[in-house]
This record gives C-alpha cells, sequence and structure tokens, in this order.
C-alpha cells in the first residue's frame, strides 16, 4: 500500500473530530468522517433538524462564524472526494487488526457500526489509523425526586432548545455547578422559558485564586462576562452556594426544594426554601466517553473522572490510534480544535510523511497548554459539593434501569462488604441496565464511597444479537 491509499477514520464529527478531519485532509489524507448524529457539529455545534425549517439557527449558537467557517471547509473536502462523511452511524466496536507497530495493505482498523435511528443494520469501515473524538457526556447525581418528569440534565435542556426548537417547560429552576450552566440558562430565558432560579452550588469567586490563570484566558472571562450581563438582562437571579435537596411532584416536579451549603459543602440547617416550577434542568459537570478506547486497550487515567491518555500529538499508547477533544478531558470546543488540529496533523506525517512547518504546529499546541491549566482551575472551582451523598435518602433510586435505591448499595457496602463497584453492581444489579453503568456509576460510587475507575465495556453501545452472531462475511 502507497501512502496516497493510506486511510483515516475519524469517529465522532464534533469540534475535536472536525479539526482533526480537516487538517488531515489538508495534508491529502483520506478520511471517513462517522457520527451518529444526522449533521456534523457534535453536541456544541448541534444543529436544528432540517425538516424544521429553522431560519436563525444562529441566534441559538455560540462561536456560529467559527461553525460556518468549518461547515465549509467540510463541504469542500467532501465535493473534492478526501472526507467521505458517514452520518447517522452508531460506533459500537473498532477491532484492531494489524499487528502492534505495523501499518500496512489489508492491516489496520475496522470500525463496527449501527446505522440509521433504529441501529439494527450493521456497517463496517475499514482504516489504517483511527482518531477518537468520541466527546463527552453530563455527570448525573442523583437526589429525591431526581426521577420525575420535569427533571431534566443541564445539557439535555439545551440539546432540546438547539436540537429540537423546543423548551423543556415554562418555569425553569437551573441548578448544579460547572461553567455549562450559564450558556444553558440564556437559552432558555431567550427562547421564552422564564428562570425562576439559577442555583449554583460552588463559590465562583473562588476562581481569583486563579488570577494568572484567569489572565492568560481574556477571551474566556470575556466570555463569562457576557452571559452574567445576558442573565441580567433577563433578570435571572444567580444564587451561589446553593444546591437541590429535593424535587417535588406526582406526575411531573411542580417545586424544588434549595438550601445553602457551608464552607465545607454541607446543608445549612433551616436555609430551605420551596421555589414552584415545572422544570429542573440541573447539571454536576461532564465525563469522558471511553468506552472505545477502553476496548482498544488505550491507556485510562482514572484517578478521577476518568480520560483517555496522549501524548504531546495527541497518541494514545495504542499504535495507529488517536484520540482529541473531551475524551482526552472535559475542555470546551476551542481546546477540542486544538487536540484535533494537533491529531491532524499527527496521522498526516504518519500517515503520508508530511511534516507541517513549525509554526502551523506550535499554534495549536500553546492553546491546548493554556486551556488545559485553565480548566484545570475550572474543575477545582466547579466541584460538586463534597458532602452531595448526605442528601441521598436510603429510598432514592440511584440506578435508573434496575431502580436500585441508595439504600440497597449502603447495604451491599456495611453489611455485605462491597468495597469497589464492580461487586456492588454484582450484589444489588446497580449498572446492569440499558446504560450499563454510563449514567448511574458516578451516583452509585459516591453512595457507595468507592473510585469509579475504568468502566471495561467490551462494547461502547447496546447491540442486537443478530449483528454479533454475524460472520465475518455477511452470513448469519
Amino acid at each position: 500500500m502507497t501512502a496516497s491509499d493510506r486511510t483515516l477514520a475519524v469517529i465522532g464529527a464534533g469540534p475535536a473530530g472536525l479539526a482533526a478531519a480537516l487538517t488531515a485532509a489538508d495534508q491529502g489524507v483520506r478520511v471517513t468522517l462517522l457520527d451518529s448524529a444526522a449533521q456534523a457539529g457534535g453536541q456544541f455545534y448541534r444543529q436544528p433538524a432540517v425538516e424544521l425549517g429553522a431560519r436563525r439557527p444562529e441566534v441559538l449558537h455560540h462561536a456560529w462564524g467559527t461553525w460556518k467557517k468549518l461547515r465549509n471547509r467540510l463541504a469542500a473536502h467532501i465535493a473534492a472526494g478526501r472526507i467521505t462523511h458517514l452520518p447517522d452511524r452508531h460506533i459500537w466496536f473498532v477491532e484492531q487488526r494489524s499487528d502492534p507497530g505495523e501499518v500496512r495493505s489489508g492491516a489496520g482498523f475496522t470500525v463496527h457500526a449501527l446505522l440509521g435511528p433504529e441501529q439494527v443494520e450493521p456497517e463496517a469501515v475499514t482504516a489504517d489509523a483511527v482518531l477518537l473524538a468520541t466527546g463527552g457526556y453530563e455527570k448525573v447525581l442523583p437526589f429525591p425526586g431526581w426521577t420525575l418528569p420535569g427533571v431534566v440534565t443541564a445539557g439535555g435542556a439545551q440539546a432540546m432548545l438547539k436540537g429540537g426548537l423546543v423548551l423543556p417547560g415554562r418555569t425553569v429552576v437551573v441548578a448544579g455547578t460547572g461553567p455549562l450552566l450559564m450558556p444553558v440558562a440564556v437559552g432558555l430565558a431567550a427562547a421564552g422559558a422564564r428562570i425562576v432560579a439559577y442555583v449554583e452550588s460552588a463559590r465562583p469567586a473562588s476562581l481569583v485564586r486563579h488570577a494568572p490563570t484567569l489572565a492568560a484566558n481574556p477571551a474566556k472571562v470575556v466570555e463569562a462576562v457576557r452571559y452574567a450581563a445576558r442573565l441580567t438582562c433577563h433578570r435571572v437571579r444567580v444564587t451561589v452556594c446553593h444546591t437541590v435537596v429535593e424535587a417535588h411532584g406526582s406526575d411531573r416536579v411542580e417545586a424544588v426544594t434549595v438550601a445553602a451549603l457551608d464552607a465545607d459543602g454541607r446543608l445549612r440547617p433551616g436555609s430551605e426554601r420551596r421555589i414552584a416550577c415545572d422544570t429542573l434542568a440541573v447539571g454536576h459537570g461532564m465525563l469522558a466517553h471511553t468506552d472505545l478506547a477502553e476496548s482498544l486497550g488505550c491507556a485510562i487515567d482514572a484517578t478521577g473522572d476518568p480520560f483517555v491518555v496522549t501524548d504531546a500529538e495527541q497518541r494514545t499508547d495504542v499504535d495507529g490510534v488517536w484520540a482529541a477533544g473531551e475524551a482526552t478531558g472535559i475542555g470546551g470546543a476551542v481546546l477540542a480544535l486544538a487536540e484535533g488540529e494537533i491529531a491532524g496533523y499527527s496521522i498526516a506525517a504518519r500517515l503520508k510523511g508530511v511534516d507541517p512547518g513549525r509554526a502551523d504546529r506550535a499554534a495549536p499546541a500553546r492553546t491546548r497548554a493554556r486551556l488545559r491549566k485553565f480548566f484545570a482551575a475550572i474543575d477545582t472551582v466547579y466541584a460538586p459539593p463534597a458532602h452531595w451523598t448526605e442528601q441521598v435518602t436510603d429510598d432514592t433510586v440511584v440506578c435508573r434501569c434496575e431502580e436500585v435505591p441508595a439504600g440497597a448499595v449502603r447495604e451491599a457496602v456495611q453489611d455485605l462488604g462491597a468495597t469497589d463497584l464492580r461487586t456492588v453492581k454484582l450484589l444489588t444489579r446497580a449498572g446492569m441496565g440499558w446504560c450499563q453503568g454510563r449514567i448511574c456509576a458516578p451516583g452509585v460510587a459516591g453512595v457507595a464511597g468507592c473510585a469509579v475507575g475504568p468502566a471495561k465495556r467490551p462494547l461502547a453501545r447496546p447491540v442486537p444479537l443478530a449483528v454479533l452472531a454475524q460472520e465475518p462475511d455477511g452470513r448469519s
């Protein structure tokens, strides 16, 4: 196989995947871009369905100008045949077919996907190298009433607005912790929702301790100030050092109780107040999608929230596999674009022997270093309350798929001797349901008092048995 024949499979068409695909294609690499959505853009640049006929989708987005440039470059590469875009592909496994350290004809990787919204039709794509840009998803921590209809994640509320042009409700409480809450509250308010409370459990003023890091990222500071100003324009009152204690309702959420937190992250007695609402949009940060990386054998850092380990060129420790964006640690779209660009240059050098100029490589590397330091500071300040599990009553469901209450998890630890998440799962079935612990693992681990650790799931999503039983030549 000649260098011109070598191909790259990019999994994920968000900022990191797009940057990597476009950069590699600029260097002459043939790219197959696979994504589960119908349109490129990922969660950050999520587009409304074409059938909705949105006339001004840009009003729901931040950095629309950057998206237009990415979209136009992608269209040009697709038209030229350098990029093949395969939407509606739900990747469930990546099979390594080559010997370690070897790129040769007939070797490389096979990306296994389920096609379309029904996710039952199998498809396979072969490539010599793989870029994992699988993004992230929201961390969900349980509390009494969190399973009520009308309680949604903050990102879920934003996705409904961006992708479906619908509001999750009319009277909304936005709560939790993290910078994602600000654009969610602003977007919902601009679309006509009444934000009756914005409840942040952290103390944003603590960022002053990281003044040099903030000064090195003036664009991020200006962005936060603009969101704060828009919240003021919409008359949204922000309450800090508070948390949601419980959601109330019968058929759906009707009110929430919030309370103040002391310096140790515990509830202040007597500070509870009840707020009427029809929707609670709640978020506690983000987690990296690491399933595909784990099944490939890539190193995962699980000392905190797990993420894929990469080197200075975004290479994993599995030869032929790169990773970029939220999969390597949560850091937002600008960082994801920088990491994708770095990966694209590295992949082109590997597959085609193209070495970009020093300036081309240095600029995204500087951006990456600066933003990684910035988001490390953000993670320090915007952590969930230290004692959030004290609010979780024994009858609070912590695993929705299997309907496992917190009391069963505590019993497994205190009475049955469980010391890790796997043992808790075996004793209680928490994490054995449809999501396979992707949603409930942080909550179950918090209640159990153990680390989440690597998930070690062999498949990245549920797969029909008929697909697994299929022979390589297509016969069942």
